[in-house]
């Protein structure tokens, strides 16, 4: 097997296409607002009134603009033949912005909405994962290869072959997004949100498995398995991009090995003196920080748990890091490494509660669905709590080792923190909650020894509250249904209300299953964990398709491999 794997990784790597790594700046960075035209010191041909006319006249300008009061606020500034146009309409502030060509008139970009604050949400090709990834060959043929190897044909009209349906459907949304069409792409999340949530909650009450199987046989899923995960190492190693949340994770990792938790010390962009080169739209983003390095900035970067950043370790160990915003290696690794701990993961918990083929069937499962991809190619660190998670579930029968597991799953991805109640007990709800505790409580302790890396540790514990809670808590965002009463919009909702209950009863649901059900089967546990996490998401304000990942390998385990249910006699521990 050995040599199949290997022989079966190479291939996958020489079958990605040769293409120049690249490197995202931000994802509120990535493009300037057009080429800038060649420096002349000559008076415009165009008035500052004639641009601004053309501008609000562009149809995409005029029609998001119908949204507002008529006769708004309009400025224009001109710079290398090129008028760059701002619009504000009272509270809604800055509504529109874009540039005109001196020269021909001709609106060059035209950004309304939240694509006036939101660079991400404009729509630039291969801005989240590279080109290759989202191209439709890539794409359609991971689509494919997920139905094909996981469809049940003898039964097609099952509800097991809709929950394979429902998975791919995201991609339509992502289509959007990716055309820079926020205000169609996010709603079309919602419904399979709503599905994989109702079907979880379904699974997990009945506490039966859902009927049908993949048709394949084991060894052609396992077969599939290797080939498809050296598929996707060449597509990291070769086609990929680095974001700033996987840019941060080695920032952090060098601030905790050099002493200094990561909280606070971030790199930052202001009066300090520049020290790199411009970038394309002629901005030098490096400076000089206090530690005396020139380091690119990455102001926001630590807002997310500390195991987000010791995670980053061992690939910052092997790779260093330049200061510079660069190919980074060292997160490539990183990103590889915990996509394969989650693929290994799922093997063994597929053997353990089902056999071969249940192992066989999840790992394929992981491999194969786009997302998953998705989160590699984009070099984020949206694999590493979904990973932990599922090692936690493989020492089920262990309350010290669910007890970690929730905690350095949650101190990495906040979100795994609300199933601390329903990991307390298995498989009865009363048995090892101490031990269950000491676990959370030993890991916990653990990973926050990077606070006390400060000279005074409960000034560094209020940084991290404030850097990380505070600003998730407080951050707005477009990429939700929940915020778009922000841009006082005709026709955009305010759903603020809604979302704030949603989310009572999110908090308060999971509080109940630390007690309900009485009985946990690994399938109930499995539906629940995975109901738990779709709803968190579905009451996010800020989402993105980079998340999906955190619930996949437990929809997977309740709706595509289904494990044992009631009646199941108890494995070994």
């Amino acid at each position: 097997m050995t040599r199949v794997a290997a022989v079966a990784a190479i291939l996958g790597l020489l079958l990605v296409p040769a293409a120049r790594a690249t490197t995202t700046r931000s994802t509120s960075t990535t493009a300037p607002f057009g080429a800038p035209q060649a420096l002349t010191t000559a008076k415009p041909r165009t008035t500052k009134q004639q641009a601004i006319a053309l501008f609000l006249a562009d149809d995409k300008v005029a029609d998001w603009l119908k949204r507002y009061p008529p006769k708004p606020v309009t400025d224009a500034t001109f710079a290398q033949g090129t008028w760059t146009v701002n619009v504000w309409s009272g509270k809604a502030g800055e509504v529109a912005t874009g540039t005109v060509d001196d020269g021909t008139g001709a609106v060059v970009d035209a950004w309304t909405g939240p694509q006036v604050a939101w660079k991400m949400a404009r729509g630039y090709p291969g801005a989240f994962g590279g080109e290759k990834i989202n191209s439709y060959g890539v794409w359609l043929s991971f689509c494919a290869i997920f139905l094909l190897g996981l469809a049940d044909w003898r039964r097609p009209l099952s509800l097991r072959n809709a929950d394979l349906l429902v998975l791919l459907s995201f991609s339509l949304s992502l289509w959007y997004f990716n055309r820079g069409n926020v205000f169609t792409a996010m709603p079309l999340a919602y419904p399979p949100l709503v599905w994989l949530l109702a079907r979880s909650v379904w699974v997990a009450r009945r506490d039966r498995p859902s009927r049908g199987v993949p048709v394949w046989p084991v060894w052609v899923l396992a077969a599939a398995t290797v080939f498809l995960a050296g598929f996707r190492v060449g597509l990291n190693v070769r086609a990929s991009n680095v974001i700033d949340v996987g840019y941060s994770g080695v920032i952090g990792a060098q601030r905790i090995v050099h002493g200094q938790s990561p909280y606070g010390h971030f790199p930052v962009e202001d009066t300090r003196p520049k020290c790199g080169p411009a970038d394309s739209s002629g901005e030098v983003r490096e400076r000089v920080q206090t530690n005396g390095r020139c380091e690119s900035a990455n102001p926001l970067g630590d807002t997310y748990g500390p195991v987000s950043y010791l995670a980053y370790i061992p690939g910052y160990a092997i790779f260093g890091w330049s200061g510079k915003w660069d190919t980074l290696p060292s997160v490539h690794l990183t990103s590889i490494l915990f996509d394969t701990i989650a693929l290994l993961g799922l093997v063994l918990v597929g053997r353990r509660f089902g056999g071969p083929r249940l192992g066989a069937t999840l790992a394929f499962a992981w491999v194969a669905w786009p997302f998953t991809q998705y989160a590699s190619s984009s070099n984020t660190n949206d694999a590493i709590a979904p990973a932990l998670l599922i090692w936690g579930f493989l020492g089920l029968t262990s309350p010290l080792a669910r007890g970690a597991a929730v905690a350095v799953s949650g101190w990495t991805k906040f979100a795994s923190l609300l199933l601390l109640p329903l990991w307390s007990g298995y498989p009865n709800a009363r048995r090892g909650r101490s031990l269950y505790a000491l676990g959370f409580a030993l890991a916990t302790a653990i990973v926050f020894f990077v606070i006390f890396l400060e000279p005074s540790p409960w000034h560094a514990a209020r940084v991290f509250y404030d850097r990380t809670v505070s600003y998730q808590v407080g951050r707005d965002s477009p990429f939700s249904l929940w915020d778009w009463g922000q841009y006082h919009a005709k026709g955009l909702p305010d759903l603020k209300i809604v979302q704030h209950v949603l989310q009572v009863a999110l908090v308060l649901g999971a509080l109940a299953l630390a007690w309900v059900p009485r009985h946990r089967s690994p399938l109930r546990l499995a539906a629940l964990t995975a109901a738990v996490l779709v709803g968190f998401e579905l009451v996010l304000t800020h989402w993105f398709f980079l998340y999906l990942p955190w619930f996949f390998p437990f929809v997977a385990l309740a709706l595509v491999g289904p494990l044992p249910g009631a009646g199941t006699r108890e494995e070994p521990a």
